[in-house]
């Protein structure tokens, strides 16, 4: 068995694999990162292939129970969480981002908003404001902006992403391929996953222990919230893992990775 790193969508995927080679490549659409891999063949006959260099517990020996989470509980973390989620608007598309503030402070993924040079959000309710970039962190691929001219707004709540465990609902807001308010829910499939992807340079990368979830993630997701089944933030949605051969945009395959609050909340004071 060899083990390989690879860049992806916004962290460090470790593949543990036989001889096979796959590739990741890190892709701009609608304004966000895409992340795929070419993996024909990867998994035939290969058993416990895994992303982050540790095999996760199999989701039926710690999985808690979901089937318990109806369509009305959805329904109601869908109607908390909502009016805190936003649409990032870039010239060449779509991001999401989650608010921070009544005064307009906005939270999104670095890569999102790195190097446009016109940025405006649009609420939930329809209404858009003009936006300006006030802080971004690379490192982390967290960036702060502050709306003009608003007021009022619902900040989103913040969980202790430490308290998270394998197996429990989640719920992932964002703008999909533009589609605002877009509702998907899943479970966490995974903690700690290291992700590394590229950076804003060729020789750069952004690397962060991050929560894995099948929930369904795609381009335009990048910003917005994971959130639990109490409709509080353990994480930002901010990348994918999704099998692809040319030159199509990658889609979600239900491995998506957020990074985790605790580590947001530090950024976001940080760029305070």
């Amino acid at each position: 068995m060899t083990e390989k790193s690879f860049p992806a969508m916004s962290g460090s995927l470790v593949e543990t694999v036989e001889p096979a080679t796959p590739k990741f490549w890190r892709r701009r659409t609608a304004g966000v990162v895409t992340a795929a891999a070419l993996v024909a063949g990867l998994f035939g006959g290969v058993a416990g292939a895994v992303i982050g260099g540790d095999v996760a517990t199999p989701a039926a020996a710690t999985a808690r129970t979901v089937a318990a989470q109806s369509t009305s509980d959805i329904s109601a973390i869908a109607d908390k969480v909502l009016p805190s989620v936003v649409q990032v608007n870039l010239p060449n598309g779509v991001g999401s981002g989650v608010v921070l503030s009544a005064d307009g402070r906005i939270l999104t993924n670095n890569h999102v908003v790195s190097g446009a040079q016109e940025v405006s959000v649009t609420f939930n309710d329809g209404k858009t404001a003009q936006a300006t970039v006030v802080g971004t962190d690379p490192s982390s691929d967290l960036a702060v902006l502050q709306v003009s001219g608003v007021s009022g707004l619902t900040p989103i709540t913040f969980a202790d992403s430490d308290d998270v465990h394998v197996g429990d609902a989640v719920v992932a807001v964002g703008s999909p391929s533009g589609l605002q308010g877009t509702v998907t829910s899943g479970i966490v499939s995974a903690l700690d996953r290291k992700v590394t992807v590229p950076g804003e340079t060729r020789r750069s990368s952004v690397s962060y222990q991050a929560i894995q979830t099948d929930a369904s993630i795609n381009p335009g997701n990048s910003g917005g919230p994971l959130v639990n089944s109490a409709g509080q933030l353990i994480g930002i949605n901010s990348a994918i893992y999704s099998p692809s051969s040319g030159a199509g945009e990658a889609g979600s395959v239900g491995i998506g990775f957020a990074i985790p609050s605790n580590q947001a909340q530090k950024i976001v004071d940080q760029l305070s």
